[in-house]
């Protein structure tokens, strides 16, 4: 296998230590994932407060019969079970050494990122859900979502370092990863502030009879989704029209496209039907799914440009 291949998923590396990687990051890929969906559910549904203490709700460790209680409860289990499942991954990296060594500062990184994560999640039941810790609560759990990803893309092709200056990543992929996490800051800024449903008309802004500074949340949100579908669009694209893209990468890209499409289709719904719960939640959960595959179809530029460069 070449250099450039080493962004391909690997055949040649099958082994017992390989195969636990690969399911272990799988299982904390999708269990963040739909932890960050949940978490979006108890945002939409005004549950954040549904348990008025921590860690255990109001003193309990379950069953818990009231509706937005059983929600935030709900998160905070599935929160547990994705710290385990990091813990154990990191531990594993650790245990293999030099045969996972590629995988070593994601696994720190994730660890770290999931300690900040928990310490913000307490802090914000203690604070009352204030916005600021609402943010960066939000902002951690990107992050974190982030690093499982690339942790997971990694374990799945061959040990080529991955760490490379940011000057040699293909700019259009940075411009790309970068847009759509403000897009996901600028949603969670439209829900916290209550400006849902705004704006009852798309993708103008017209007869509404919100206070001002609501419809101006919901027209900055809408700009930098523009922006942000241009830049995902134009490194999609740019993915799909190379030649030599791996096959993996090739159908991120192509599934980014849809994601994104799919994405804006709810987004519009979410302000004509004027933001339905269950709507808005899928519309934030298709956000989420965007991140994580633009966030995958990224790394894997940066293991060919890595491999490229025979590092």
């Amino acid at each position: 296998m070449n250099k450039l291949s080493g962004a391909r998923v690997s055949t040649s590396e099958n082994g017992p230590l390989e195969r636990k990687l690969r399911v272990l990051t799988l299982m904390t890929l999708v269990t963040t994932y739909l932890l960050v969906v949940l978490g979006s559910t108890v945002r939409v549904t005004e549950s954040g407060m549904g348990c008025n203490g921590w860690p255990l709700c109001s003193g309990q460790i379950g069953p818990i019969d009231h509706y937005h209680a059983i929600l935030e409860q709900s998160h905070r289990y599935l929160a547990t079970i994705v710290t385990i499942l990091i813990c154990v991954v990191a531990l594993v990296i650790w245990r293999a050494g030099e045969r996972a060594y590629h995988l070593r500062r994601l696994a720190l990184a994730g660890v770290g990122v999931i300690i900040v994560q928990i310490v913000l999640g307490a802090i914000t039941v203690f604070t009352n859900n204030a916005p600021i810790t609402v943010a960066l609560h939000l902002i951690v759990g990107l992050l974190f979502l982030a690093v499982v990803t690339v942790t997971a893309v990694r374990a799945f092709v061959e040990r080529d370092g991955l760490w490379i200056p940011i000057s040699s990543l293909d700019r259009s992929s940075i411009w790309a990863v970068a847009g759509i996490f403000f897009v996901l800051i600028s949603g969670s800024l439209v829900v916290d502030g209550g400006a849902e449903g705004a704006c009852p008309s798309w993708p103008i802004c017209s007869g509404s009879h919100a206070p001002g500074g609501l419809i101006d949340l919901q027209l900055v949100h809408r700009g930098i989704v523009l922006i942000g579908a241009v830049l995902a669009v134009g490194y999609l694209v740019k993915v799909l029209r190379e030649r030599n893209s791996p096959p993996a990468q090739y159908g991120l890209a192509l599934t980014g496209l849809i994601l994104l499409a799919l994405q804006i289709v709810a987004g519009a719904f979410v302000a004509l039907l004027k933001a339905p719960e269950v709507l808005a939640d899928l519309h934030l959960a298709l956000a989420a799914s965007l991140w994580a595959v633009i966030v995958a179809t990224a790394t894997f530029g940066a293991i060919r440009a890595n491999a490229a460069a025979g590092r």
